[in-house]
């Protein structure tokens, strides 16, 4: 998220206020209540008039304060509460503070309609004391009705993203349980966008009241931010209370109180599936080892320097010692080889430290696979499964350029059938102003370059289907980041040809998901299994040890020296069993 500065704002108002034809100063006076400027629609009616009001200040900002009428008027419908700018030379506004205030009515809020009163000059009656909290049990029909105003939320609202919380002292709430991806749960078009609809209405960002960024302790939170209580998404707080702002996109309570109740999500214990063969697929959020000597940093992408890389490898050795597969596909390592000094045989090198015993060996394919910083992986313990024949390497049409290359590779563990595994990693959802033509976004909830990602799912479909490893056999997994959703059409291109998507199990009969963006969970992780394949499954599940965590967990985040597997991504690790019974 980029938020703009008290300055960046103040001279986006500006700008604004120009752009109206506002710099001259009306004579008139447009109103004298908080509640005639505010209105009941979602820009004051008197936008670019001058209006004069009375109130207490409830709230101070960097960039303002807000007002609260004294005496509420009879109508529900129109705020009483509003935002107030002080015309340059005007001493600063102080809580408790009854004013009296003229200025110009404008919207400001950058990319929000945050109804401010502009330019103000003030005259200081005396104090007050502050209007008590209006109590909110259940999301409101319109939000707008409250703007500027103090509220308390009784009703336990759910943590659904942290992602700024230790950047910014805040994180996103919603009413109802966390919000989904929308295309996670709807199809595309319609039914996606009421679901972004509604998500909208339940979202509810609970700010520090500051723009400053990484503050030293959260001023809302009871207790301090701690491992052993990291605010994980799925928490829940009840009694949050503060000022209804609006701004940067969304509505948002600036607080003014500590949180009545805190409930953290706990930190799962890693999944134990059934099933003799267990493989992961897992994202390794840019796995860049420098030079391979301990040099050569910073890197293009990931680590900036050693330690910082030293502590991710010991973060993902974490995850995969603690799931203990045999087969691991990986997404977002260097596109490095495969030599002795190769991010890929790092990790194996890490690994076979941490378990004794063990023998993880690199699939290395023939020449480098894709022009891409980063490529796909497969790693296997050669002590549990024999690996069958040569790799095979998907290169051509989508896989040239957008998404990379497929890498295949078949196995045997013992006397079971011969089965392949294909890492998979399809074109992202980011990057659109470079989408052209069918990759723009078509506006249906499937982000720009779907074309892409549904011509990728068609080429591996057709691919695999010819055996490219030359193992004659045809139970496959394709696991790894098809940067789609569950109910967008990649996927479903895939189970209208005949895959099988591993149904993951999750907590407590929720939705599973594997990645959170903009405080809403979803599948970009998927195992597609031939049928086949799919006959032999005898458990699956995806450990949350990344999603809900906050980024400030991760190798470079302020409690990145925590061990353990924890935020060691920014995608959650899958692990699948399958019945390594022999062949009949």
């Amino acid at each position: 998220m980029t938020r703009f500065r008290p300055t960046a704002l103040a001279l986006a108002l500006g700008l604004a206020l120009l752009a109206t034809g506002c710099g001259d100063r009306p004579a008139a006076l447009a109103a004298d209540s908080i509640a005639a400027v505010q209105g009941t629609g979602e820009r004051s009616t008197l936008e670019g008039q001058r209006a004069r009001i009375e109130g207490v200040v409830t709230l101070r900002m960097a960039d303002g304060a807000f007002v609260q009428s004294l005496q509420p008027d009879a109508d529900a419908a129109t705020a009483e509460g509003l935002f107030v700018m002080s015309a340059d030379g005007q001493p600063a506004l102080e809580v408790g503070q009854h004013i009296v205030a003229e200025g110009l009515v404008a919207e400001s809020g950058d990319g929000a309609t945050l109804t401010t009163l502009a330019d103000a000059r003030f005259e200081v009656r005396g104090t007050v004391a502050l209007p008590e909290p209006l109590v909110i049990t259940a999301v409101p029909a319109d939000w707008e009705a409250f703007e500027g105003m103090r509220l308390r939320v009784e009703a336990p609202l759910t943590v659904t993203g942290n992602d700024a919380l230790l950047r910014f002292g805040e994180v996103d709430l919603a009413f109802g349980g966390r919000l989904y991806t929308p295309t996670e749960i709807a199809a595309p078009g319609e039914a996606a966008r009421a679901v972004r609809d509604d998500n909208r209405r339940r979202l509810l960002v609970l700010d520090d009241a500051s723009t400053a960024e990484t503050p030293g302790t959260i001023a809302w939170l009871p207790t301090p931010l701690l491992a052993e209580a990291p605010l994980r998404a799925g928490s829940t707080l009840t009694g949050v209370q503060g000022v209804l702002d609006q701004r940067w996109g969304a509505y948002r309570l600036q607080a003014d109180a500590v949180v009545g109740d805190v409930q953290q999500a706990p930190r799962p214990p890693a999944p134990v599936v059934e099933g003799g063969i267990r493989i992961a697929g897992m994202n390794l959020l840019n796995l860049f080892n420098g030079d391979g000597q301990g040099g050569g940093f910073p890197t293009e992408r990931g680590a900036k320097d050693y330690d910082g890389y030293a502590r991710q490898l010991a973060k993902h050795v974490a995850v995969i010692t603690a799931l203990d597969p045999a087969i691991i596909a990986a997404q977002e390592l260097e596109n490095d080889g495969f030599g002795p000094e190769s991010a890929v045989q790092e990790l194996a090198d890490a690994l076979n430290a941490a378990q004794p015993g063990a023998r993880w060996t690199p699939v290395a394919s023939e020449g480098r696979p894709g022009s891409d910083q980063i490529t796909v992986g497969l790693l296997y313990r050669a002590d549990r499964v024999e690996a069958v024949g040569a790799p095979a390497l998907a290169t051509e049409g989508p896989f040239e350029r957008g998404s990379r290359p497929v890498l295949a590779q078949s196995f045997r563990m013992g006397d079971s059938p011969v089965f392949t595994v294909a890492s998979v990693h399809f074109k992202s959802k980011g990057g659109c102003e470079d989408a052209q033509g069918a990759d723009r976004d078509q506006g249906d909830g499937q982000a720009c370059f779907n074309a892409k990602r549904v011509e990728s799912a068609e080429a591996m479909d057709d691919w695999l289907k010819t055996d490219p490893t030359g193992s004659g056999s045809d139970r496959v997994v394709a696991i790894g980041d098809y940067n789609a959703h569950a109910m967008e059409d990649p996927i479903r291109v895939l189970r209208e040809r005949g895959w099988q998507d591993a149904p993951m199990a999750a907590e407590g009969g929720a939705t599973p998901h594997s990645f959170v963006f903009d405080g809403q969970a979803g599948r970009l992780d998927h195992a597609m299994l031939s049928p086949s394949m799919a006959a032999m499954l005898k458990g699956a599940a995806k450990w949350p040890v990344n999603s809900d965590e906050s980024i400030g967990f991760a190798y470079d985040g302020a409690f990145g020296g925590e061990a353990g597997p924890w935020r060691s991504s920014d995608h959650d690790p899958l692990l699948l069993g399958f019945d390594p019974a022999p062949a009949r």
